[in-house]
């Protein structure tokens, strides 16, 4: 009669895959060798079946590493920017960010890639103008945020209607951020009565994007004016002493009034996520629950 097999010495159903980290540290102590522990994370990563990550919040894949922790640490998701990135690559990040439960942002995305993208995923939003995508798993999740009464939200201005595609790519944010905007458009200085008809309006923001190009003065025209938080982002509008936007970059960043910030020239994005940050923080406001880089 034949003897049943021995179990396996190769693994013990009831022994623990060690992790990453105790791996590092039983190498760091001359306990494991480098190919027990390289041969260890091969076994792991096969025995995966959707490229779960080996360290918290990271999800590997051909080409990038997602950051699908960032939501828990930071409130919002990762934001994908799309200007020299192939479509490819996109369409695998966009799908891990989805199977993770969140909802997508590309920024300056061309309309030959979001035609791409739009074709694979059912629930879009594409700007051309503001040259962004959202992606959701569901329709209503793509659904602009209303403002509401006794409801924290943000103010986007535009010195002139030549700032359009960037204030476009502002709004953008907030919609994915799940926070509610208010459009106030070409009001700069050089008509500073359409600015004070529109100051009643923007005392009841929480935060106020300011859009402008050529000398850059009208964010802290309206800083003058409120009691919050006014994000100046300059724009490459103006002629050539503007400098491709240097000039009101400088202008902004030396501004007298105290409630002033700055960021990059053209960049709505990073205006907008700021401000986003101040309305979704009153509003008491967890990741896209409205919604949403």
């Amino acid at each position: 009669m034949n003897s049943p097999a021995p179990p396996s010495p190769a693994r013990e159903k009831e022994a623990p895959c060690p992790t990453l980290l105790e791996m590092l540290a039983a190498v760091a102590e001359g306990t494991m060798a480098v190919d027990q522990a390289a041969d260890e994370l091969s076994v792991q990563m096969a025995a995966t079946e959707n490229v779960a990550p080996l360290i918290d919040g990271m999800a590997p894949i051909p080409g990038a590493t997602v950051d699908i922790g960032r939501r828990a640490r930071c409130g919002f998701g990762e934001v994908i920017y799309g200007e020299g990135k192939s479509t490819e690559l996109m369409i695998r990040i966009v799908q891990t960010q989805l199977d993770a439960g969140e909802h997508c942002l590309i920024t300056r995305i061309d309309s030959t890639a979001a035609a791409q993208l739009r074709r694979i995923f059912p629930c879009t939003h594409h700007n051309p103008l503001a040259r962004t995508l959202r992606i959701a798993g569901e329709p209503n999740q793509l659904t602009c945020p209303v403002r509401e009464a006794g409801v924290a939200h943000v103010a986007v201005v535009t010195a002139g209607s030549t700032d359009a595609a960037v204030a476009e790519e502002a709004i953008e944010t907030l919609a994915w951020m799940g926070v509610a905007a208010d459009r106030i458009e070409d009001v700069g200085v050089a008509g500073p009565q359409r600015l004070l008809a529109a100051v009643p309006e923007l005392r009841k923001a929480a935060a106020i994007v300011v859009i402008a190009g050529m000398e850059g003065a009208l964010p802290p025209t309206v800083a003058g004016h409120v009691a919050v938080p006014v994000i100046a982002v300059p724009t490459s509008t103006g002629y050539g002493a503007n400098f491709a936007g240097l000039t009101p970059l400088m202008g902004m960043l030396t501004a007298c009034a105290p409630n002033v910030a700055v960021v990059n020239i053209d960049a709505g994005f990073k205006g907008a996520y700021l401000a986003g940050l101040i309305a979704a923080g009153l509003n008491g406001q967890s990741n896209q629950t409205a919604a949403a880089g």
